[in-house]
Order: C-alpha cells, then structure tokens, then sequence
C-alpha cells in the first residue's frame, strides 16, 4: 500500500499525514517543493520525492503509473488536487476507484455515502485506487521516533499526452467550500431557532453574516435534521470533520457527537444563554446570550457598515 501526495509549493493538502498513515508510512510525493513538505508529515517512514513542476493530472497519471504498478493499494486524501488525480490514476494502472473512503485495508474498503449517514464496506481484493476523507481516521497521537525517515528522491519518465491547462488558482468561496478545508466556520445550533426569526430564517441570515465575515456555514444534526439547511452543512460524528481556524457555534449546546467533529479549531467562540454547555465551557470567549438576538444584532451592524 502506498500513498500519494500532491504537493504544491511545499504545501501538503488537508488529510495528507492521515493517508500516508493508513498506507503504513509509505507515500510518493508529487509536484513542487516535495522535500519540503516531506519534513512537514509525522507518519512518513518511507518516501518517494518527486520533483515534478506545475500539477498536470493527465501528465501525472500517465507517468505515475509505472511507478506504482507493483503497489496493489494506491491511496490519495480526499483533497481536489487528490479527487483530481485519483480517477486518471485508476484509469491508467486499469483498476477499480474507491471515491470517499473512511478505512481502507488490504481486503476491503469502508466508503462513506449518504451525506457521510452511512457507511459501505466493500471486499476489495484485487488492486484499486482510493480516496480518503480528511478528518476521519486521524493520525498516532505520538509519531514513530524509532528510525529517521528514509527518502528517496526519483525522476519520472517524460510523458507527452493531452492536458489540461491551469491559468490561475482561485481560493474558494466560503459559501461553497468543503467544511473540512473551511478556515471559518460560523454553525448554526437548535438554539438558534428560538425567537423572532423562523428556523430557516434565522440560517440564511447566519450564512449572509458568516460569507459577510469571509467565514462558512455550518451546523449540527438537529438543524439539518430539520430541514433548516443541507446535511452537506451537518458537522459532527454523522457528518463532516472540521478544523477550522475560528470556530464561532451559535445556539449549539456542544453533544458528543457534534464536538466529535471538531479536529482541535485554533479559536472557539460560543453564544448561548447557559454558561455551562460544553460548548462554552471550551469555548474562549463564552457570549451568554440569546443566540438569535445576538445575530441579527451582528447583522445589523454589519449591514449598517
């Protein structure tokens, strides 16, 4: 089993050192600034480094799939440069694709389905391709520090095939990013519901604030449950994993199974009327107040800005 790693820049993508771990600490890393990155994963034993200019999926696939014939598990995170590869991939080496996957073994693979509501556990025992989730299967809590890592850096053959062409980079708009790579995330909790605004109501008005704030929407189970806004929105055990760098939870108590989706957010702020919800006690800045009245006060004074 072997993992791949699209580098851009010396900058690995979201659930790189996840992937690298599920495939034993084995990886190639593609692209520009590999050594770099290289030094950035905490589960890498064993490292191909690929110095290979400007991310070309076509080209890549093509010269990539020698190189990992011989491996009958080929991983990939879950990131767009990953989904972009992994299907050129698996249509090269001629081999299965096991898009979302949640845990993957020698025999089988877990996929997620349904919005993340349900999991596929499929025999798999003939060589395939796989993506997997971000934030789902984590990382050894302390690396192995029995031997350094060994990398070793290859060149691979020149292939001329058709290609797209990448004219510029955009970064994503926060209203449609994946939560798991969301940098702000403002999430909508029961609470919320609760006041002049209908519960619908008082979503689409979150998500005008948070986009208003370069931040995302998201939301707990109950909320999407009820209809209030997507299940692609729902964060927690049953949905996606986030690890934003602000997390700001409004009207959200903080169940297990919704701070189970929370990968360690950098800063916490909560608004809600009791003071001692989980949500707030982890929180760093605990606003004690009407969740609803406290957002269409922000949303006043933003629009008065």
């Amino acid at each position: 089993m072997i993992a791949v790693i699209v580098v851009r820049d010396g900058v690995l993508p979201l659930g790189a050192d996840e992937t690298v771990a599920e495939a034993g600490g084995r990886a190639l890393l593609v692209g520009t600034g590999v050594k770099e990155a290289a030094g950035g994963l905490t589960t890498l034993k064993t490292g191909l480094l690929a110095e290979n200019g400007t991310f070309a999926p076509g080209r890549w696939a093509a010269q990539l799939a020698g190189v990992l014939a011989e491996s009958d598990q080929v991983l990939l995170p879950s990131s767009p440069d990953g989904r972009d590869l992994a299907p050129r991939l698996a249509a090269e080496l001629g081999r299965p694709l096991y898009p979302g996957a949640v845990r993957v073994t020698a025999s089988q693979v877990e996929l997620s389905r349904w919005d993340s509501r349900v999991t596929v556990t499929l025999p798999a025992p003939a060589p395939f391709v796989a993506t997997l989730q971000p934030g789902v299967r984590g990382r050894p809590a302390e690396p192995d520090h029995g031997r350094p890592p060994h990398h070793t850096a290859i060149t691979l053959p020149d292939r001329d095939v058709p290609d797209v062409e990448v004219l510029e980079v955009l970064a994503p708009e926060p209203g449609t990013v994946d939560l798991a790579e969301a940098p702000r995330i403002f999430a909508a909790g029961a609470g919320l519901g609760h006041g002049d605004l209908d519960g619908p109501s008082a979503v689409k008005l979150l998500g005008s604030v948070a986009s208003a704030l370069g931040a995302s929407l998201g939301a707990t189970r109950v909320v999407t449950d009820a209809g209030w806004t997507g299940y692609h929105r729902q964060i927690g055990t049953t949905g996606v994993v986030a690890a934003p760098e602000l997390y700001v939870a409004f009207g959200i108590s903080g169940a297990a199974q919704h701070i189970g989706g929370l990968r360690d957010p950098a800063h916490v702020v909560s608004v809600n009327i009791d003071p001692s919800c989980p949500m707030t006690a982890m929180a760093e800045l605990g606003i004690v107040a009407d969740a609803q009245s406290v957002l269409v006060e922000l949303a006043r004074i933003l629009e008065a800005r």
